[in-house]
C-alpha cells in the first residue's frame, strides 16, 4: 500500500490513531507510535481556551518528540479564534507537524456550542474556518467529520468538496452521523462516496476491531489510510498487527495475560512521570480494565485496582494476579 503523504509529510505506516479525549494523551499516544502508529493524534483541543489561554487547555498540548509526525486536534466554530491560535501557538509550536479541525464529534457539551459535528450543519462556516486557518497556517490542515449530522442529512460529500476547496490537505471520515453517536455500523459507502469525489487523501474510520476489518475497509473505501479509534482501547497491538496485514504480513502477535499485566506496569510508569501520582492511579483505573477485560478473575483484579491510591500498590496486585492466574496456569 503507497505510503500516505499529507502536505510535506509522508507517514511510515497508513495507520492512524484517532484523537480520543481522556484516552490519547501523552502517554497512550507514546504506546501507540511504539506499536507502529504512521500518526498520532493529540486529544481534542479547545480553540476558545487557547485564546483565553486556560492552563488545563495549554497542558493538552505537550508533545513527545519521539512521537512525530503528531497532529494537533482542535475545536470550535469561530474562525477568528480559530485561525488566531493556529497563527499565536500552533505555527511556533515545532514538534506539532498537522493541525486537523474537529468536525465529528457528536458530544451533547460541544454540539451545544455549535462546535464539533454541528459543523456539518454549517458548511459554509466549516469552509471559512478551513480558509482562515490555511491563510495563517505553516502546517498542512486537515479535518475529522462524519457522514451527516442524521440519516436524513448525509453530506459527507458535498462537505468536503467544500473543504478541499478551501485548501484543505485531508479528510478523515467516520461512517457514521452525528444522529448515531457509535452505535450501529459505520456505513463504507460514505466514506467510498467522499474518496470518489475528492483528490485530497481520504482516511477511513469506524468499527476497526481487527486487522480484517482495516482491510475490509480499505477494500470497500479505497481509502488512503486506516483510523483506528476504540478498538485500541486496552489493545494498542492492534495498531501493530494492522500495520503488518497492511504489508501482507498475517504473523500477529496475540499479547498473552502476562503481556497485558506488563503493559499495565509499563503504561502506569509513563503516566506517573507526567503526573501526579494520585491522578495518575486515578486515569490508570480505565486503562487497566480495558488491557484485563476478558482475562480471568477480571472483576476482582479491577475492584482492587479500583481501591489503591499508588502505584506500588497496583505493582502488588498485578504481581499477585500474575503469581496466582498465570504462574500457576503454567
Amino acid at each position: 500500500m503507497k505510503k500516505l503523504k499529507i502536505g510535506n509529510i509522508e507517514l511510515n505506516t497508513n495507520v492512524v490513531l484517532a484523537p480520543m479525549a481522556g484516552i490519547t494523551d501523552i502517554t497512550y499516544r507514546t504506546i501507540c507510535k511504539e506499536m507502529g502508529a504512521g500518526l498520532v493524534h493529540t486529544e481534542m483541543i479547545s480553540a476558545k481556551g487557547l485564546y483565553y489561554q486556560d492552563r488545563k487547555t495549554e497542558e493538552l498540548m505537550k508533545i513527545n518528540e519521539k512521537n512525530r509526525p503528531v497532529s494537533m486536534q482542535i475545536f470550535g466554530s469561530d474562525p477568528d479564534i480559530m485561525s488566531y491560535v493556529v497563527e499565536k501557538y500552533i505555527n511556533n509550536k515545532n514538534d506539532v507537524d498537522i493541525i486537523d479541525v474537529n468536525m465529528g464529534c457528536p458530544a451533547p457539551k460541544i454540539v451545544k456550542n455549535k462546535d464539533g459535528c454541528f459543523l456539518m450543519k454549517e458548511p459554509e462556516l466549516a469552509g471559512k474556518i478551513i480558509n482562515r486557518i490555511k491563510r495563517v497556517s505553516n502546517k498542512p490542515v486537515t479535518a475529522k467529520i462524519r457522514s451527516g449530522w442524521s440519516t436524513d442529512s448525509i453530506n459527507a460529500v458535498e462537505f468536503t468538496k467544500n473543504l478541499e476547496f478551501n485548501g484543505l490537505d485531508m479528510v478523515t471520515v467516520h461512517g457514521r452521523t452525528r444522529e448515531q453517536y457509535y452505535s450501529g455500523k459505520a456505513d463504507y459507502r460514505i466514506i467510498n462516496e467522499v474518496k470518489k469525489s475528492v483528490s485530497i487523501p481520504v482516511v477511513g474510520n469506524g468499527d476497526i476491531y481487527s486487522p480484517y476489518d482495516a482491510v475490509k475497509m480499505i477494500e470497500e473505501t479505497n481509502c488512503d489510510a486506516v483510523m483506528i479509534g476504540r478498538g485500541i482501547l486496552g489493545n494498542p497491538w492492534l495498531i501493530m498487527n494492522t500495520g503488518r496485514i497492511l504489508n501482507n504480513d498475517t504473523e500477529f502477535y496475540i499479547p498473552t495475560p502476562f503481556d497485558k499485566i506488563n503493559m499495565i506496569k509499563r503504561h502506569a510508569c509513563l503516566l506517573t512521570d507526567e503526573l501526579n501520582e494520585k491522578i495518575a492511579i486515578l486515569e490508570m483505573r480505565k486503562f487497566a480494565a480495558w488491557y484485563i477485560k476478558g482475562m480471568e478473575n477480571s472483576s476482582r483484579i479491577r475492584n482492587s485496582i479500583n481501591k489503591i491510591t499508588g502505584i506500588e500498590e497496583l505493582y502488588k496486585i498485578l504481581d499477585n494476579y500474575v503469581d496466582i492466574y498465570i504462574i500457576n496456569d503454567d
